[in-house]
C-alpha cells in the first residue's frame, strides 16, 4: 500500500521548516517552467517593433528572469540558497495569443531542486513585460506560469501531459 502525498515542509505537528537535503546525494537538476502574457495585437506590434516607451521588452525581461532566479530564495520563505549552474530565460512572440510567452530553465549539481527557480523567472519574466508595457496596454493578462518538466533527484523525473 503507497503512502498518500504529503507537505515536505511541514512537520507532524504542523510547523513549517526548512527541509535538510544534508542526505540527499547530488544530482543534475534541470527544471523548465512557462509562463505568457496575452496582450491586444497592436500591443505585441509595438513591442516586436522596438517602440515601447522603457525600452526593448524581450531582453529586459529576459535578464529579469534570469536575475529573479538567482533570488529565488530571498523571495520564497523555505527554499534553499543555491549555486545554479545554467538559467535561461526564452521569450517568443505568439500572434494567435496574442502575446508573448515564456520558458524559462533552471540547472544545477546539488541536492534539492531547481523548480522553485524556473518557475520564479517565468513569472518575473512576464511581470517585466507587462512593467514595460502597462503603458500601452493596462488590460494584460499574465497567465499559464506551471512546471513543464524537471530531471534528477530522488523523485526522479516529471513531465506534465497536456505540456
Amino acid at each position: 500500500m503507497t503512502m498518500p502525498p504529503s507537505l515536505t515542509h511541514v512537520d507532524a505537528s504542523g510547523t513549517a521548516g526548512m527541509v535538510d537535503v544534508g542526505d540527499k546525494q547530488e544530482t543534475v537538476r534541470i527544471a523548465v517552467a512557462e509562463g505568457h502574457v496575452r496582450m491586444k495585437a497592436e500591443t505585441l506590434d509595438l513591442i516586436l517593433a522596438g517602440n515601447a516607451k522603457k525600452g526593448d521588452v524581450i531582453a529586459t525581461a529576459r535578464l529579469a528572469g534570469i536575475m529573479a532566479a538567482k533570488q529565488t530564495a530571498n523571495l520564497i520563505p523555505l527554499c534553499h540558497p543555491l549555486m545554479l549552474s545554467k538559467v535561461s530565460v526564452e521569450i517568443s512572440p505568439d500572434p494567435q495569443l496574442p502575446g508573448l510567452r515564456v520558458e524559462s530553465m533552471a540547472k544545477l549539481t546539488g541536492r534539492t531542486g531547481v523548480e522553485m527557480e524556473a518557475l520564479t523567472a517565468a513569472s518575473v519574466a512576464c511581470l517585466t513585460i507587462y512593467d514595460m508595457a502597462k503603458a500601452a496596454d493596462r488590460e494584460m493578462e499574465i497567465g499559464g506560469i506551471r512546471l513543464v518538466r524537471k530531471s534528477g533527484g530522488r523523485s526522479g523525473d516529471f513531465e506534465r501531459t497536456d505540456a
